[in-house]
């Protein structure tokens, strides 16, 4: 078989609507399906891409243009398979600790089998359905072919055309669309596959060739109406259910992979939204790609379009083959299905009835195994979906064929070499190179930015509401601590200011906790397959998130530094506006590496007031740090608070060393001698002053700015160095959350 005779390009089929879908491959998938085998052995129409292939291999040719075989019309028109998905004996255990109950001291583990010796394969152009009750395996059995267990955890062998299928290979040639739609809801439909295709397609590949490409697959998944429609989310209308099914798998496929899989996509829907899904199924398998799917329970329609079964029991294979074969192999089981019923309906029920019965399924299992030798449905299954049709090329071949004709076109390029981080094939004497991603680092950054300012623009009252508790909390604190003087009260009404407002920049940046928590999912599914790079997500949060800073940042220290009359004039007040920009951005940096590592929002604020009550305790503020325990110092140095605090102390009282904050008789406020008459205090003074042989008077500064700062032993770091320790907080919480990210989110069960 020649790769000549390959099947339509991707291009193309992707240009065709859901509508045009329908007559695709006549006599194949129509909207009730048929399961007589007079009827699946009936001829297919020949259509572009598709070659002759003879239904009985053993005629020959006399030479003279007669056959001795069947008539020379005896042909049917199958697309070429270049890819064929095999699996064998596949399993999967896991372990549970057993509970202790009053005294139970048994300490073994309980071990359960999700998947237990499963085998078949799925092909190029067909649809592969794994159908079964909750808890029989089918999402487990989709994470096995998929790569999401991890190797060594699982037993058995996945192939594609022979070559085992695993680690960066299969990542770059397939695609896996979740069964919860994770969208960003406030970008449109064409918007959202917009961003998908900058993420998969090429760097190379020119803009307009992008566009035309996402213009392609919209009228592929049948939502050219819906195009200019947000997704929406519960407090905002936006897409219908069926159509957001449908721009979460157009997100995966729009570049056009080789191998689908998809769990259960159309759980939640409508039966009319349900079957146009699968039809846009049928379409990507019929331009060359091998769909594997999950469904709990199909309609008669979406029967008609799918290829083949596999009916899970418990982890164990009860049914595998074409459509065309449940009713014989349910009547040779001895339960027949009866007229007009639905065939995978009988069969999910007949399988529920004996997994309620004392043996289960082992019955059924076994007759599966002996039905698979028949001949009755050996024919069934090569009339039905060609199994007699082996792949004519290896896997690398294939793979080069496939890119040739439009498919993988993820930094897809031929060259006469390998390059590093890559994958290749060779075709028609030349390498085939398919990069791990598409795009270079800084055009990944470019494009999840514009994403997410795209996203959260559409949302301002999310900002503006950030926006105005910062400006109330800068109003009550610049109103409660307006006009502060120079006198030893004023000196602790300045600590108390700073701590405050200090420590209102961490608090208030535990809004960033949410962010990744809700983009978790959606950045998990779109790494897994090599969208983008997770340094690029890491840096990418770290740019949206900063220019919201600056202006709150602005906006606090603006209100607040000129009404509470802080020192230092316009230096002291850019210092300060650093200082507030330093800590939201260590603030930030901090709770944006919690959200990467605690599970739930309500955890993780938890988490955040307590350790935030920490810092302040350990800060300086309440003790000294020359006070502070020898044991718990090490936190004083951790504290994210002290620096900022230190920082602003100092740019307070050491801008102006001159200037005085306590005078003469002002010594002896706060004291039992600060309700004695002025005239004697000044004698008091007097007399010390005599004694002490130090000349001072009501008048003379008894302690000045450095003093203060002595006194509150903030003086071991200067104050641009606690700006850059405050700065490089926020920096080392990023690069904290990045390793989070690489070491803690796999995609892999265990």
């Amino acid at each position: 078989m020649s790769s000549g005779s390959s099947t339509q390009s991707a291009s193309s089929m992707a240009a065709a609507p859901v509508e045009a879908a329908e007559d695709a491959s006549p006599g194949r998938c129509s909207a009730t399906p048929s399961f007589k085998l007079s009827q699946l052995l009936a001829l297919r129409s020949p259509t572009s891409g598709h070659i002759a292939v003879d239904v009985h291999p053993t005629a020959t040719d006399d030479g003279d243009g007669s056959s001795n075989g069947p008539a020379d019309d005896d042909f049917i028109s199958r697309p070429a398979v270049h890819f064929v998905l095999a699996f064998d004996d596949l399993t999967y255990s896991v372990k549970r600790p057993r509970s202790w109950w009053f005294g139970q001291t048994n300490r073994h583990e309980e071990t359960r089998a999700l998947l237990n010796g499963i085998s078949g394969e799925a092909r190029e152009g067909e649809i592969l359905a794994v159908l079964g009750a909750s808890g029989a395996g089918k999402s487990t059995l989709i994470d096995a072919l998929a790569g999401r267990i991890q190797r060594e955890s699982l037993r058995g062998a996945v192939s594609l055309n022979g070559d085992p299928l695993e680690g960066r290979m299969l990542r770059v040639i397939s695609a896996y669309v979740m069964q919860d739609d994770l969208l960003y809801p406030m970008l449109t439909v064409a918007e959202t596959l917009a961003f998908a295709a900058e993420f998969r397609l090429p760097r190379a590949l020119s803009a307009a060739k992008k566009r035309s490409r996402v213009q392609a697959l919209i009228d592929q998944l049948g939502l050219r109406a819906a195009a200019d429609t947000i997704i929406g989310d519960e407090g905002r209308r936006g897409v219908s259910g069926g159509e957001r099914r449908r721009v979460s798998i157009g997100i995966d496929i729009i570049h056009d992979p080789i191998i689908l899989f998809l769990d259960e996509p159309t759980s939640g829907l409508d039966s009319t939204s349900a079957f146009m899904v699968v039809k846009v199924l049928q379409g990507i398998a019929q331009s060359g790609s091998v769909v594997v799917m999950s469904i709990h329970q199909p309609s008669y329609r979406i029967l008609g379009l799918l290829d083949r079964l596999l009916f899970l029991s418990r982890g164990r294979t009860v049914y595998y083959g074409p459509p065309a074969g449940l009713p014989p192999f349910f009547s040779e089981f001895g339960h027949p299905i009866p007229d007009g019923e639905n065939p995978a309906e009988f069969a999910l029920d007949t399988i529920r009835e004996l997994e309620g019965t004392p043996n289960g399924t082992e019955e059924l299992v076994e007759f599966t195994r002996s039905w698979q030798e028949k001949p009755l449905s050996r024919a069934i299954s090569a009339a039905s979906t060609g199994a007699e049709h082996k792949p004519s090329l290896t896997l690398k071949e294939a793979i080069g064929v496939s890119i040739a004709r439009g498919k993988l076109v993820s930094g897809a390029t031929t060259s006469p070499g390998v390059g590093g981080g890559s994958s290749s094939a060779s075709s028609a004497g030349t390498k085939t190179t398919v990069a791990t991603y598409a795009n270079p680092w800084w055009v990944e950054v470019w494009v999840l930015t514009r994403r997410s300012f795209t996203n959260t623009r559409r949302t301002p009252e999310l900002f503006l509401i950030r926006l105005g508790t910062v400006t109330v909390t800068a109003l009550i604190l610049a109103t409660v601590f307006w006009r502060l003087d120079n006198t030893p009260k004023g000196v602790n009404e300045r600590f108390g200011f700073f701590a405050i407002g200090m420590s209102t920049m961490f608090y208030t940046s535990a809004d960033a906790l949410p962010v990744f928590l809700i983009e978790r999912y959606i950045y998990l599914r779109e790494t897994a397959h090599n969208a983008y790079r997770r340094s690029s997500y890491t840096l990418s949060n770290a740019a949206v998130a900063l220019p919201p800073l600056v202006l709150l940042s602005l906006a606090f220290a603006g209100i607040t530094f000129f009404a509470v009359g802080l020192a230092g004039g316009a230096q002291g007040f850019a210092f300060f506006a650093l200082v507030v920009l330093a800590s939201f951005w260590a603030g930030s940096g901090f709770v944006t590496f919690l959200s990467a590592v605690v599970p739930h929002v309500v955890i993780g604020y938890t988490v955040v007031v307590a350790v935030l009550a920490y810092f302040l305790l350990f800060s300086g503020f309440f003790v000294t740090r020359d006070r502070i325990q020898g044991y718990w110092i090490w936190f004083h140095y951790l504290s994210l608070i002290k620096y900022p605090y230190q920082a602003v102390m100092q740019n307070e009282f050491g801008a102006d060393p001159g200037r005085c904050f306590m005078r003469g008789v002002q010594m002896f406020d706060g004291t039992p001698m600060g309700r004695l008459p002025e005239a004697t205090k000044v004698n008091v003074l007097n007399a010390m002053s005599r004694s002490m042989r130090v000349d001072f008077n009501s008048s003379s500064c008894i302690t000045a700015g450095p003093d203060v700062l002595a006194k509150q032993a903030v003086m071991d770091l200067g104050k641009w160095a606690c700006l850059w320790v405050t700065f490089a907080w926020g920096f080392l919480f990023r690069v904290l959350f990045y390793l989070t990210l690489l070491l803690g989110s796999r995609n892999k069960r265990r």
